[in-house]
């Protein structure tokens, strides 16, 4: 893992993103899979909206995902091992490019088919605690006709697009990477999140 932190840490520091495939194993993607959250499908999730606490909107013309908030203390153990992985990379992200993060936010993200997320950032206007995004992605066998990338808008390399393959993690500057979710043909899973310069409130989720 150590490699893979480093190749994170070089991508953050030289462009602003990094893309690691292989962060979660495939074993790991599918005990992830398999927990009661995901297994009883959209049910157990919420409708995903814009903006934090009062300010909060649902609008399935910007954004059509499915949330469910992870707690490090309650989250099951295949989850707790991708939290736990996070944690130890925010720790040598803090060792070598001394960012001083403290915490991480995490939940289980379902696109239905068809659905998307309009061009954003993540950090909000009033609240600059979101450093770092980090989405990795749960799903098997996907190809390029399946749509679904995440697209990223640089202002030195445009628009570049990844799909969401299983294991495969992609960080990026919360404050900084304009990026979209593409509609695709199928379910899209993700454990999607953003470190933190303070400690993670989850009351305010």
């Amino acid at each position: 893992m150590y490699e893979t932190f480093e190749s994170i840490v070089d991508g953050l520091a030289e462009k602003g993103y990094a893309v690691a495939d292989s962060f979660l194993s495939q074993a790991e993607v599918d005990a992830i899979l398999a927990i009661h959250e995901f297994a009883q499908g959209i049910d157990e999730f919420k409708k995903a909206g814009i903006g934090k606490k009062q300010d909060l909107q649902i609008n399935e013309a910007i954004r059509g995902d499915y949330i469910y908030w992870l707690d490090k203390q309650t989250a099951s153990a295949p989850a707790k091992i991708y939290l736990d992985r996070l944690q130890e990379l925010i720790q040598y992200i803090n060792r070598t490019l001394f960012l001083s993060l403290k915490d991480y936010e995490v939940h289980l993200t379902i696109y239905p088919a068809g659905s998307f997320y309009k061009r954003h950032l993540d950090q909000f206007k009033k609240d600059d605690h979101r450093k770092l995004s980090v989405i990795c992605y749960l799903n098997n066998d996907w190809h390029e006709e399946h749509g679904g990338q995440l697209r990223m808008h640089l202002a030195d390399e445009g628009a570049l697009d990844f799909l969401p393959i299983a294991g495969r993690l992609i960080c990026f500057r919360s404050d900084q990477i304009e990026h979209e979710v593409i509609p695709a043909t199928r379910e899209r899973l993700s454990l999607t999140g953003w470190i933190l310069d303070q400690v993670a409130d989850l009351r305010h989720l």
